[in-house]
C-alpha cells in the first residue's frame, strides 16, 4: 500500500549504490530527495551515472544497495503487483518519445492509462470513454489538444515530447521522473518543455526530478540542482548556490 505523507519528501533515495558484475561502480551512496512541487535537476557528463540512478528508483536497473521509498513505500524486495503500483505512481519520461507514430496523438495519451485497467479489452489497447476524455485534459495540459486526432508520427520533436508527458500524466503520478527529455529538441523546444515541467510542479504540484545535461537549463528552471560525478553526489543546492565551478567541475575529465 502507497503510504500518502503531506510533510514527508514524495521519494527518497538512501544510499543508493550500484555495482555490476564486471567490477565498475556506477552509484557510490546517493542521497537525494524530492517533494511535491519540487522541479530537481541532475547534471553530471556521460557516465557520471545519471540515467543509472533515474532507473534505479523504479528498478528498471537493479540497484546493489541502499533503498528507495516512493510515497513511504519501499520499492527494493517489490514484484508482481506491489511493483506494478509504485511504478504507475512514477511517470516516466525518456530522451525519445516512444509514441505509436501511426495512432492518433490521443490514442497515445490514454495508453498511459492502461495500467490501472486489468480487462481483456484493455490487454488489446481498448480503454473506457471515461479514459479518453481525462486523456483530451492531459492533452489541454500540455496545449495540444487541438492535435488529438493527427497522427503522432507528423508531429514535431517537442510536440511529440508532450504528447509523451501527457502519456505520463494519464498514470496520474505524484512523481515525474524525466531521462534527458530535452536532449534531442532545439534550444526552443527545450526550453518549452522545461517550462512545462516547471509548471506542472509548481501548478499541479507533481514532484518532479529530471536529468539534463545542459547545465543553463538546469540554472534557469530548477529548484535544485544536483551535482553527480563519478556515482557520486558532490552537490546538491540551488540554482543561487550553484557557480559556474561548480558546474565546470563535474564535465572535467581525470587527468591520466
Amino acid at each position: 500500500m502507497l503510504h500518502e505523507g503531506p510533510s514527508a519528501p514524495r521519494l527518497i533515495v538512501r544510499q543508493l549504490a550500484k555495482r555490476y558484475p564486471n567490477g565498475r561502480v556506477a552509484l557510490k551512496g546517493v542521497d537525494l530527495t524530492v517533494r511535491d512541487g519540487e522541479l530537481v535537476v541532475i547534471l553530471g557528463s556521460n557516465g557520471s551515472g545519471k540515467s543509472t540512478l533515474l532507473r534505479s528508483i523504479v528498478r528498471l536497473i537493479e540497484p546493489t544497495e541502499g533503498q528507495v521509498l516512493i510515497d513511504g513505500c519501499a520499492v527494493a524486495g517489490l514484484d508482481g503487483e506491489g511493483l506494478r503500483r509504485v511504478r504507475m505512481a512514477c511517470g516516466m519520461i525518456f530522451q525519445h518519445a516512444n509514441l505509436v507514430g501511426r495512432r492518433n496523438v490521443l490514442a497515445n495519451v490514454a495508453t498511459g492509462a492502461l495500467g490501472r485497467h486489468r480487462t481483456f479489452a484493455t490487454a488489446i489497447g481498448l480503454l473506457p470513454r471515461s479514459e479518453l476524455a481525462a486523456a483530451d485534459g492531459f492533452l489541454q495540459e500540455v496545449g495540444l489538444v487541438e492535435f488529438a486526432q493527427q497522427r503522432a508520427g507528423t508531429l514535431s520533436g517537442g510536440q511529440q515530447q508532450r504528447v509523451a508527458i501527457a502519456r505520463a500524466l494519464a498514470q496520474r503520478p505524484r512523481l515525474l521522473l524525466a531521462d534527458e527529455p530535452v536532449a534531442s529538441l532545439d534550444p526552443e523546444s527545450a526550453r518549452e518543455i522545461m517550462a512545462l515541467l516547471r509548471r506542472l510542479a509548481t501548478e499541479d504540484g507533481l514532484a518532479v526530478l529530471t536529468v539534463l545535461h545542459q547545465p543553463d537549463l538546469a540554472l534557469a528552471y530548477a529548484d535544485r540542482v544536483i551535482g553527480l560525478k563519478d556515482g557520486e553526489v558532490v552537490f546538491d543546492g540551488g540554482p543561487d548556490a550553484i557557480s559556474a565551478a561548480m558546474v565546470d567541475m563535474l564535465y572535467q575529465r581525470h587527468a591520466a
